[in-house]
């Protein structure tokens, strides 16, 4: 039976509405790792350093999508909230259309300028070719990426996550069994690998499209889109903090990266990029559950249900508290095991990477609750205080803490920098909630 957005909900129902959203950012984080995976075994450590090196481009081409999609859900279903379906459908319908585009040009831009880039970010020699192949290929496919990403939160706000987590599992097994093929078997390197991921893409983006277009049982159907630059400028502003956390996390990623090729060379940025590798897969539950409870939110503020608001607080905030301390605990346990499945080759750079896991895992405990954070804002419209949590998260604290703590710690401090962002976080998210508590009366 399928749980409609202005049921109340309980914890349970709260997980089943929400499971299919986790799951399918779960199978989308693996389209980089299972890259990662096959690269790193079957190419070598330094086509995986070089493909780590790039990921900060390609997350920020791929950012405008996850600003559209959460943005627009949270638009779109409050609208249906008040009582205006048909106003939803079209600004839904619009808001697709712009997102291809957008996703085509940035693309393009992005594809362009890949060597300088690549350049800028410490590249050289090999690895900047490997850099460069890789980043045009995957950037060919940018409008897909930027669609799969819209569609994710909207499949939410159309009451059908399950077909939305059906579909990425779909396009996340095309990347697996393409990068078996590609990668594994016929040895195409980080061009079979890129191949395979904007295949999926093409699954994950067009399928949706297919879908929407016909006549369905959902709360939304792309009808003739309407230009209405209100919407999109809404939209954009209420998604900007996912898109400032994308862009800001692609800075640190970089400021990362650099400060690992100067104080551990490249057995450093191939640590990292192992250790990112599974923080993705980690931070995809958060994310998922912050994706799958946003249409929630947005549609009992827009009918007025104070108390469902504060109940869904509350609830999310246990949730993903209890979370937090299971990864923190597995992350310990099996930081060998995973370092092994990407590194396990290099007996230096396996050690290397474990230690690292063990410093990085303690801030799971902490980061759920800023992920949450941002996206309940983001829900009750609110992009600023949004948008300060992750600003302040990723591009101010971090990078502070990246840049301060290896002078007294050394490579240590690089992977206490997180845990030490996310502290100063959580103080200002709860500041926050405590700032607004009467306004949207949680």
């Amino acid at each position: 039976m399928r749980i409609q957005l202005s049921e109340h909900f309980t914890y349970g129902k709260l997980l089943r509405f929400t499971f299919p959203s986790i799951i399918m950012m779960i199978f989308t984080s693996i389209y980089s790792v299972v890259d990662g995976i096959f690269v790193s075994n079957f190419a070598g450590k330094t086509p995986f350093a070089a493909i780590n090196l790039i990921m900060p481009l390609l997350i920020v081409t791929g950012a405008p999508g996850f600003m559209v999609g959460t943005g627009g859900s949270a638009i779109v279903a409050k609208t249906m909230g008040q009582g205006k379906p048909e106003l939803a459908k079209r600004y839904f319908s619009f808001l697709v259309c712009a997102a291809a585009v957008g996703g085509a040009a940035v693309g393009w831009l992005g594809a362009v300028f890949a060597r300088p880039i690549a350049s800028a970010l410490g590249a050289k020699g090999e690895i900047l070719e490997y850099c460069v192949v890789y980043a045009r290929i995957i950037l060919a496919a940018n409008p897909f990426f930027i669609l799969q990403n819209v569609f994710q939160s909207f499949f939410v706000t159309a009451e059908k996550p399950k077909l939305g987590l059906y579909i990425t599992v779909g396009a996340g097994l095309t990347n697996i069994v393409l990068d078996a093929l590609l990668v594994g078997v016929l040895h195409w390197g980080v061009a079979g690998a890129a191949i395979a991921t904007i295949l999926s893409q093409a699954v994950g983006g067009l399928t949706p499209i297919v879908y929407f277009l016909r006549e369905n049982d959902s709360l939304l159907r792309l009808i003739r889109p309407r230009f209405d630059g209100g919407v999109l400028w809404r939209t954009c502003t209420n998604g900007s903090s996912e898109l400032m956390s994308d862009i800001s996390g692609s800075i640190v990623a970089m400021l990362y990266n650099f400060q690992l090729l100067r104080l551990a060379g490249e057995d450093g940025v191939a640590a990292y990029g192992a250790i990112m590798y599974v923080n993705f897969i980690f931070l995809a539950i958060f994310i998922g559950y912050a994706i799958g409870s946003a249409p929630v939110v947005s549609y009992h503020y827009g009918a007025g249900h104070s108390e469902e608001l504060h109940s869904l607080l509350v609830k999310s905030a246990v949730l993903t508290e209890g979370v937090g301390m299971a990864m923190m605990v597995l992350a310990f346990l099996a930081s060998g095991p995973l370092a092994k499945i990407f590194v396990g080759y290099d007996r230096d750079l396996y050690e290397l990477t474990v230690q690292g896991f063990h410093l990085y895992a303690v801030s799971y405990l902490l980061c759920g609750c800023n992920i949450f954070g941002s996206s309940f804002f983001t829900a009750l419209n609110n992009g600023l205080a949004s948008a300060l949590i992750s600003f302040l998260r990723t591009m101010v604290f971090q990078c502070a803490a990246v840049l301060i703590l290896p002078v007294f710690l050394e490579v240590d401090g690089i992977w206490l920098a997180v845990t030490v962002a996310e502290t100063l976080t959580l103080l200002v998210t709860l500041a926050l909630l405590a700032k607004y508590r009467k306004i949207y009366r949680y």
